[in-house]
């Protein structure tokens, strides 16, 4: 067994899991809590750095969708260890229509399994690790993806909410 799959056996958090609760400021350093979100369904994607190729693109792709989501009722929310000013000046730069939430300790990456060890270029490291999480209105996953490749992630996100 690999220092990965040990970490992984210990990623409690899967479909029919009550998503933990929390309270991160997003760009603007507003306090967003999850127990001021239910009621709602969520996406909540977590990426490894703010202005990075990969997850400038998939911050693209999720603000492209972000209004046809609100319109259905769903938030959306991206979650990195970025600060809340390197948040801002992301959107800024990259005219992004997505909030994101400021994790600088990764304390709710590594409680839902989106902090760990990862081959990152062929090294072992420990970092964000991609994943998304479909919440309910209850609080409950609905479905998660891990180890996330962003070409077509979007699109799968978006069809499993209409599911």
């Amino acid at each position: 067994m690999t220092m990965i799959d040990d970490f992984e056996d210990k990623r409690s958090l899967s479909i029919g899991d009550r998503f933990p609760d929390f309270e991160l400021q997003d760009e603007n350093g507003d306090v967003v809590r999850m127990s001021d979100l239910l009621g709602k369904r969520i996406v909540m994607f977590f990426y490894p750095k703010d202005n990075t190729s990969g997850c400038t693109r998939e911050a693209k792709e999720f603000s492209e969708v972000r209004t046809m989501l609100e319109e259905k009722g769903i938030l959306l929310f991206g979650i990195s260890k970025d600060s809340v000013k390197s948040h801002r000046n992301f959107i800024d730069k990259q005219e992004l229509n997505v909030r994101l939430l400021s994790d600088p300790d990764h304390v709710l990456m590594e409680q839902v399994g989106a902090w760990g060890p990862k081959i990152s270029y062929g090294k072992m490291t420990v970092g964000a690790i991609r994943s998304t999480f479909v919440i309910s209105e209850g609080g409950l996953v609905e479905n998660v993806w891990r180890n996330v490749r962003v070409p077509g992630h979007v699109e799968n996100v978006v069809r499993s909410l209409s599911e």
